[in-house]
């Protein structure tokens, strides 16, 4: 069925649809040579979708989850790709989860700590990249220890050798390609979280722009269309989210 003139609207006040991509994740995205200057399974969810409505895409590249959230939710980018979270969600409106992806702790060889349990107590200090989804959320679950903040997820291991904290939180396979280049690492045993990755767009827009955002998600995730990005842009530890309730 052809899209309501008036739903379209909402999703190109600009005339073309401005899709808010962050690199800071290697899960979702990468900086690339080509058109757009990203690459990766968010990138081709945006294209997908921008073919849907029959408009053009404008790739709107940022580093961090923190700076992608806020141009969507300021409406300088028509549509983004994040973390669910209920604080990211008093401005913006999310679809479902189209991707889970794990959060993961990484201390030094020697390090004291054994297990993600024993992390929250007084003297740790957990480096995360500034308004990721591991911020959010461990600024809320720990009591006892500390939260430093890198400027970014990418930078969170570096921050953390330099700073020397005891604990890195974030991707986990953003840390494990961190331990290829930097020694005498180790990450902890499972996941302190599961991340929810979903679409979502300014709460601004209306819940019928939101609904065919909704609608996309679920069909992108039933068709196979995830399951073939992840596979296509060789990612692994990702799992395609099930279907929506």
């Amino acid at each position: 069925m052809p899209l309501d003139p008036q739903v379209l609207q909402q999703f190109i006040p600009t005339g073309r649809l401005r899709a808010s991509i962050n690199v800071g994740n290697p899960i979702l995205a990468r900086r690339d040579d080509g058109p757009g200057g990203a690459a990766g399974v968010s990138v081709d969810l945006a294209r997908a979708f921008a073919k849907r409505l029959g408009v053009e895409l404008e790739l709107v590249v940022f580093d961090s989850a923190g700076k992608s959230v806020d141009a969507v939710t300021a409406e300088q980018a028509d549509i983004g790709f994040f973390a669910i979270d209920p604080v990211r969600g008093a401005g913006i409106n999310f679809t479902d989860a189209y991707v889970l992806i794990e959060g993961a702790y990484l201390v030094r060889e020697d390090s004291p700590l054994r297990d993600r349990t024993e992390v929250d107590r007084p003297g740790t200090r957990v480096t995360v990249g500034k308004g990721s989804a591991y911020d959010l959320y461990l600024t809320r679950e720990l009591k006892q220890a500390e939260i430093v903040r890198a400027p970014t997820s990418p930078a969170v291991v570096d921050f953390f050798v330099a700073e020397k904290t005891e604990v890195a939180a974030g991707v986990k396979q953003q840390l494990e390609a961190d331990m290829q280049r930097v020694p005498g690492l180790r990450l902890l045993p499972g996941s302190f979280m599961v991340i929810r990755q979903a679409m979502g767009l300014p709460k601004g827009r209306g819940e019928a722009a939101a609904n065919e955002l909704r609608a996309f998600v679920e069909e992108m995730k039933a068709s196979g269309f995830v399951a073939d990005a992840l596979e296509r842009h060789h990612i692994e530890g990702a799992a395609v989210a099930p279907a929506a309730a």
